[in-house]
């Protein structure tokens, strides 16, 4: 450990004696793709060279984070992370493309807007690999980052992409009380355009084919058609058996540049089971063409998708290496008390030092006595809270449940501040405190939980798991981790 320390002070020297130069060209490198993002533009695609700026993120990422954030490269390396990452995913290499995102947000940069920005892009990778609960909790992120930069705009969009990945799990509600409050709170175009496409995508997933069509015309008269809304209804003409309908918008697709493979994969499907006027030989063409799409496109693709949303999760799970800090501070206090025993024993007499230390000694007792008492008081008066009010035949009025601000302050006054603790993680939506109030409470099955917060009894499980996860303990624990909290 104290080799690491060593090591690390060491490479700061270097740094401080050789890297200027280094470091101050790649914040230029930096600064000129943040000026041609700003201008609708790439660096190492539309200007620039992308060994460039492979190069710019490697020499700030090898400054050691303390002493990256001391000198103020935090935001620069945060931007050069989200450059690199967008370079990197135009390249097809979604894999180092994630890792990079990830270092990003562990740059310890307090700029929200580009760390934002980072989130939205593992939120994009994610959906890709259709892990849609992942990417619904890496846009909530990214939502967040919006909110604490003051940008309303950008956080109704991801608010937005929320609710799109709830439509592909076919969850109607939770998506229509995002949309809903998007539309209560936004009234910018752009935005309700996006809000259309969320709406025609759960319709498609709930087999509402009628509602499909509808929606996307409403969206085609305010704007361009696009690939996506012309797939979607191309597929919904196919599912209702309106063939002629579905092959019209099939070839509308497929003459569209920007159409992706997998609106291509689906689209050849529709032509070549639908149009009547194709000999035999173009039915096998069709399918072969279709066929190599999914080949040599579709399943390198997914499986490096797949792979990229594996080293997002390993690194949410992955639990902070401090043994580096902890031996900093313990050589600091090894330092700091051997000056204090040479300059103690030099001013004070022996006899002295070991009244101290025995007095020292009992008031510690003392007041570990006094503490255990307490934690043990209030551990038994939230399980008597917790006892009545499973006990109560009005439960749901006894805490304030509708009023969200109400409840709060009852579960503050009976679970000494448990709500105020829970908000102060920054890691908990209002949805997410309440089930933490039924997990402690004890007395609710996971169904009566579905029902009470709006859940699918199917993702009842899995949303406890969630919240586990975010809070650091397990769905086993979680009650259990919920009460320490509240009696501390």
């Amino acid at each position: 450990m104290f080799r690491r320390i060593g090591i690390v002070f060491l490479m700061a020297l270097l740094l401080a004696a050789c890297a200027p130069r280094g470091v101050d060209e790649a914040c230029c490198v930096v600064a000129e793709a943040d000026s041609l993002w700003q201008a609708g533009l790439q660096y190492g695609i539309d200007e620039g060279d992308s060994a460039t700026l492979a190069q710019a993120y490697k020499t700030l990422e090898a400054i050691p984070l303390p002493f990256r954030e001391g000198l103020g490269l935090g935001s620069p390396y945060a931007h050069a992370c989200y450059h690199y990452g967008r370079l990197l995913r135009r390249a097809d290499d979604p894999v180092a493309a994630m890792q990079v995102f990830i270092s990003g947000t562990h740059s310890g940069t307090d700029d929200h807007h580009i760390l934002g920005r980072i989130y939205s892009n593992m939120s994009d990778l994610c959906h890709l690999a259709s892990e849609f609960p992942l990417a619904y909790d890496m846009y909530e992120r990214s939502g967040e980052m919006y909110l604490r930069n003051d940008d309303s705009l950008l956080y109704y969009y991801d608010l937005n992409n929320m609710a799109f990945e709830l439509a592909e799990q076919g969850k109607k509600d939770e998506t229509f009380i995002l949309l809903d409050s998007i539309a209560h709170n936004c009234n910018d175009r752009n935005v309700f355009l996006k809000t259309l496409e969320t709406k025609a995508k759960l319709y498609f997933q709930l087999q509402l084919y009628d509602s499909v069509i509808y929606t996307t015309n409403v969206f085609q008269l305010r704007r361009d058609c696009v690939p996506t809304s012309c797939g979607l209804k191309a597929r919904a003409f196919w599912h209702m058996g309106q063939v002629d309908s579905a092959l019209y918008y099939a070839n509308q697709v497929l003459s569209m540049p920007t159409a992706s493979e997998q609106n291509k994969y689906n689209m050849l499907y529709i032509i070549a089971n639908a149009d009547s006027t194709l000999s035999n030989e173009d039915v096998l063409a069709l399918s072969a063409q279709r066929s190599d799409i999914e080949t040599d496109i579709l399943i390198p693709l997914h499986s490096k998708w797949g792979l990229a949303v594996q080293l997002l999760q390993q690194d949410l799970n992955r639990k902070p290496d401090w043994r580096w800090f902890w031996g900093v501070v313990a050589t600091l206090l090894v330092v700091g008390l051997c000056l204090w025993l040479y300059i103690f024993r030099k001013h004070k007499q022996r006899a002295l030092l070991s009244q101290q230390v025995e007095d020292l000694t009992i008031q510690n007792e003392e007041a570990k006595d006094q503490q255990i008492k307490r934690y043990n008081d209030r551990l038994l008066r939230i399980q008597e809270n917790c006892d009545i009010l499973a006990n109560s035949d009005s439960i749901m009025d006894s805490l304030q449940w509708k009023n969200y601000d109400k409840f709060c302050e009852c579960i503050n006054i009976h679970f000494f501040l448990l709500a105020d603790k829970l908000k102060a993680t920054d890691r908990l939506n209002e949805k997410e405190i309440r089930l933490c109030v039924l997990v402690l409470i004890g007395s609710f099955t996971d169904k009566q939980m579905a029902n009470i917060l709006y859940y699918s009894y199917n993702s009842i499980r899995s949303t406890k798991r969630t919240l586990a996860n975010k809070l650091g303990t397990t769905s086993a624990n979680l009650r259990s981790f919920l009460i320490e909290k509240a009696a501390k």
